[in-house]
């Protein structure tokens, strides 16, 4: 078995085959932080958080300023119910990394979650004041003020999402009604309802432009939704 290899297994959704790999090799270069991160990704989408975070407390211990292993490990405790815990993590790694944006939509994604809407606000327009053009967080800032009732608000931050990916909302009749789109909005669908996996990522992939900053809050979102079980 290779690193290779069980990267490949990983990405492939063939957790099971990965952490056999990922074990073997651990088994012969323990303390590899590459290593353990892997695998505790892997624990996390198997749904072994407590075996999960003994790999990202291990790595964070032998890097201890590395955010990214800080958000790995805060979602894993909040996947835990261990929120304070984990807001701390999420706060270390702002404070760590404060101009990247991606650290400001990973804790408004987290706030969202844990029901502080007015804090994941806050965090999501820290983010675009920081990545003016991130249509993403624009759409989840709208999704955040909507249940806040906040619908003036939420209708400009998606009438700014729609303007960045170039959709053009559709036109209304005399009689005012809506006109049937035939390419269905992305950003008002479902926004009402419980975001789940497979509606986060048809966003993520329409709409994200900054390649480092969108690679990392993919896999975080991934993360969440993959290790949670609602």
């Amino acid at each position: 078995m290779s690193l290779e290899k069980g990267i490949e297994l990983y990405k492939t959704g063939e957790f099971e085959e990965a952490l056999k790999c990922f074990n073997k090799l651990i088994d012969l270069k323990s303390g590899d932080t590459e290593l353990h991160l892997y695998r505790g990704r892997i624990l996390s989408r198997l749904g072994k958080t407590e075996l999960a975070l003994e790999d990202f407390e291990l790595i964070s211990t032998l890097e201890p300023y590395n955010t990214d292993f800080m958000s790995d490990r805060a979602v894993v405790l909040h996947l835990l119910k261990r929120d304070e815990e984990a807001l701390l993590e999420f706060d270390r790694a702002v404070n760590l990394d404060p101009r990247n944006p991606y650290r400001y939509s990973s804790r408004a994604f987290f706030k969202d979650r844990i029901g502080d809407l007015k804090g994941s606000i806050e965090d999501y327009e820290i983010a675009i004041q920081l990545d003016p053009e991130d249509a993403v967080a624009y759409n989840n800032k709208g999704i955040v003020e909507d249940k806040l009732g906040y619908q003036v608000k939420a209708k400009k931050s998606f009438e700014e999402a729609d303007k960045l990916v170039g959709y053009t909302p559709a036109k209304t009749n005399s009689s005012d009604l809506p006109i049937e789109n035939p390419v269905p909005n992305f950003i008002s669908e479902d926004k009402a309802e419980k975001m789940n996996l497979n509606h986060f990522f048809k966003i993520l992939n329409s709409v994200f432009t900054n390649p480092k900053a969108r690679t990392e809050f993919t896999r975080f979102i991934k993360t969440f939704f993959s290790g949670k079980k609602d």
